[in-house]
């Protein structure tokens, strides 16, 4: 029997909703509707995943593999976990980013299903629809696509190339307005590979006091620096700005795919009295990560050996200087030199590329003629540049090396192409 007044359906037309129509990401679009063919006659080289399992070259040693099969065996985690964590295990976090004169506790931390995760609890805990966050350009899109999906306004300041990417200030503060919920700061940085100064986060954390203006710091790759430059956390900097910093094991660890994250809560003066239980009724919506993986978060915390740590970042690093060392001698390129993380950002100076559109076409004819794939810059908001990843295997770097120079050999003209425009290219020339 039909209701009164009821509008029926008449066909299967089911619709998706709001927030799906809302949910994009700038990455995943612009890497799909590429024309990725490569070249048959040479192997593919994939310089675009940060992943840094792909090669299977970064083995995470024993210790954490035996620290996951112990809890297996031992069957006392296989039920329901808090929606926060284990209390063990958050304990063992606050513990993991205590400084002397910070002390943390496990009521500051919660787990989280990997730092994504950790990233979208902030961004909903702090923001409303309508409001706006103020994130990194060029940054990692998951901001963008965690934001906006929610209805939340997002604004882009710029990072500066020639300065090693650190934030342009004066910008920055141009963009806070009174429906500004949060800046995102992400050092170190993807996908710069930028590890900002103590001075320059102070500099940043004056200007938010300012205004009064929580911060979310991105932090995965806490600790992840090169030679010669020192991380610096921000909630270990600040004395009058409250923070919620996000990490996990993923970059510093290598296990990306145990989706293991968390939120560490730096409060200052009580300013999130009020953010602390919403974030704790924001994880009741999953229940909690992995019970095994976070049951065994206390041990790997403490027990993995330094020398995993130093051999990992000596890897990468050496790679980095590889890279940089050959493609700053190819003309038409301009590589920014990395500091810590995992990637390099590489400029184009597309005036004497005739024949080449911009980063995304160059990016496409590189997979096409060299069997290359880096991911172009307007991924990340930032055009005519392009990132390389730096885990890959010490034999591919000079391979591919070799390959992006013959590219760019065969397509680069000493007189420049008149009449085109390039954006933030200019800072290759």
């Amino acid at each position: 029997m039909s209701t009164p007044n009821k509008k029926m359906r008449m066909n299967w037309e089911v619709p998706a909703s709001r927030m799906s129509h809302q949910t994009f990401n700038p990455i995943r679009n612009i890497v799909d509707t590429m024309q990725l063919t490569p070249n048959p006659d040479k192997e593919m080289i994939a310089l675009s995943i940060g992943d840094p399992t792909v090669f299977n070259n970064l083995p995470i040693p024993e210790h954490i593999n035996n620290c996951i099969i112990d809890k297996i065996q031992g069957q006392k985690h296989n039920g329901y976990n808090p929606s926060i964590g284990y209390e063990e295990s958050r304990e063992a976090v606050a513990k993991y980013s205590t400084i002397p004169d910070r002390q943390l506790t496990a009521k500051d931390v919660i787990l989280t299903g990997g730092c994504s995760m950790a990233l979208d609890l902030c961004i909903c805990v702090l923001a409303n629809p309508g409001q706006n966050i103020i994130v990194p350009q060029p940054g990692f899109s998951i901001y963008k696509t965690l934001a906006e999906s929610h209805g939340i306004n997002v604004k882009h300041y710029n990072l500066l190339p020639e300065k090693n990417w650190e934030v342009d200030l004066d910008h920055l503060e141009s963009l806070i307005d009174d429906k500004t919920a949060t800046i995102v700061i992400n050092n170190p940085s993807n996908p710069c590979g930028s590890v900002f100064s103590r001075n320059h986060l102070l500099s940043i954390l004056d200007l938010a006091k300012k205004h009064k203006v929580p911060i979310i710091a991105d932090e995965i790759y806490e600790h992840f620096v090169f030679s010669g430059n020192q991380y610096h956390s921000l909630g270990s900097l600040s004395d009058d700005v409250p923070i919620l910093s996000c990490s996990g094991l993923t970059k510093r660890f290598l296990v990306p795919g145990w989706r293991l994250g968390w939120i560490v809560i730096h409060d200052r003066h009580d300013a999130f009295k009020d953010v602390r239980p919403g974030l704790v009724r924001l994880t009741q919506r999953l229940l909690g990560p992995n019970s095994i993986v976070q049951a065994a978060l206390p041990e790997i915390l403490t027990g993995t050996p330094q020398h995993f740590f130093e051999d990992t970042l000596k890897y990468v690093e050496e790679n980095a200087r590889n890279f940089y060392n050959r493609i700053s001698k190819i003309p038409g390129l301009k590589p920014v030199e990395p500091q810590g993380a995992m990637y390099m950002m590489i400029g184009i100076d597309t005036e004497h590329f005739p024949g080449i559109k911009d980063d995304v076409d160059f990016t496409e004819k590189l997979v096409k003629e060299q069997s290359v794939f880096c991911l172009p810059a307007k991924c990340f908001q930032f055009p005519d540049f392009f990132r390389i990843v730096l885990t890959i295997p010490k034999s591919k770097v000079s391979m591919a090396c070799d390959r992006i120079e013959e590219f760019c050999r065969d397509h680069y003209s000493q007189k420049k192409v008149q009449g085109k425009t390039v954006t933030n290219g200019t800072a290759c020339n």
